[in-house]
């Protein structure tokens, strides 16, 4: 292997890593605050990277008929819920949602995107995959959010394969490519440096920096950061859990529709794609004990680098050898921690 190889090896890995590193986050924020292993974060991914190559080439764009849907079925669950307890709050809620769904989906059909600026496409694919995050919340996970774990993780699977089906639907077999954001590139020695992977690197920084800030400065930020230390604590103090739910996935889905915006010009993506994605970046969140935000993103960016060192030694094996470092972290958590009889 020359050094100029290794270079370019090195930068896929960070450019995967960075990716893999929002992604663990994501899923380790979502875990933590509502318990619930959200196996369809890669979802948020693929849908936006197919809607906005769908934009650039001029094809319909059907994400908007999913909104819509859900918008539908979550604002007669509001009824329903409101019924039963008396009131009207959650039925305006969720009637909100519908006309925001019923006017991003008639601007999409109206508006030509395809000679749209790459800005006006990018807002546009991130107004319509954002929302389906707090959507999800509200139809899937709300009505069992007191359940065990195990019954959340077995209705997020089951979302998941759901959501495989419609991409099929929506987006159909053939793949989705982006043009990138800048074609440059940038020659440092025996290294090539491509702009789009400074692209990848800056906006994964900022994004990291925002989600600091956002949950170290904001008021919002701060109630999940108590809802998720102390879930009951935080609901005595009037921190709504469902409130909690709906913006921390909301939050997933915003970070999993720039994770496929920022890496839809570097690679073809299927309607199943992000499912792989998102399997690397629950790899990531495990190797940091599903607790530790820090270690996630230094075990994203290992998988990052043993992925594209493994395409160029083992391309077969590649994802075998990713998926395994997964066994010596349970391993070591295994040991580590006590384990203690169940009291009933």
């Amino acid at each position: 292997m020359s050094t100029q190889i290794a270079l370019l090896l090195g930068q896929d890995g960070i450019i995967n890593g960075a990716i893999y590193a929002l992604l663990a986050l994501s899923i380790l924020l979502v875990f933590s605050v509502t318990r619930i292993m959200f196996i369809p974060q890669g979802e948020f991914v693929s849908f936006s990277a197919l809607t906005m190559a769908a934009f650039q080439t001029g094809r319909p764009a059907y994400a908007g008929f999913l909104v819509l849907g859900l918008a539908v079925i979550g604002l007669l669950m509001d009824v329903a819920d409101d019924r039963s307890r008396g009131g009207w709050r959650a039925t305006r809620s969720g009637a909100g949602f519908l006309l925001y769904a019923l006017a991003v989906t008639a601007f999409t059909y109206l508006v030509p995107m395809k000679g749209a600026g790459q800005l006006a496409q990018i807002a546009l694919t991130l107004l319509l995959v954002v929302p389906l995050g707090p959507l999800f919340y509200r139809v899937f996970f709300q009505p069992i959010a007191a359940q065990s774990p195990l019954v959340l993780l077995i209705v997020a699977i089951a979302v998941h394969v759901a959501l495989v089906g419609v991409g099929l639907l929506m987006f159909g077999a053939e793949g989705g490519r982006t043009k990138p954001f800048s074609s440059t590139v940038f020659r440092l020695g025996p290294a090539i440096i491509r702009s789009q992977t400074l692209w990848v690197i800056g906006l994964s920084i900022v994004a990291i920096v925002a989600l600091a800030l956002f949950f170290g400065r904001t008021l919002y930020g701060k109630a999940l950061r108590a809802t998720a230390i102390d879930r009951m604590g935080a609901e005595l103090m009037g921190i709504s859990p469902n409130f909690a739910g709906k913006l921390t996935l909301g939050l997933a889905a915003l970070i999993g529709a720039l994770s496929g915006i920022l890496i839809a010009p570097i690679t073809t993506f299927y309607y199943d794609t992000g499912f792989i994605i998102g399997l690397k970046g629950f790899v990531g969140a495990v190797m940091g004990g599903l607790v530790s935000y820090p270690l996630a993103a230094v075990g994203s960016l290992i998988i990052g680098q043993v992925e594209s060192f493994s395409t160029f030694w083992a391309s077969t094996y590649k994802e075998v050898i990713v998926f395994t470092l997964i066994l010596p972290v349970l391993l070591y958590l295994s040991l580590s921690h006590k384990t203690k009889e169940d009291s009933e």
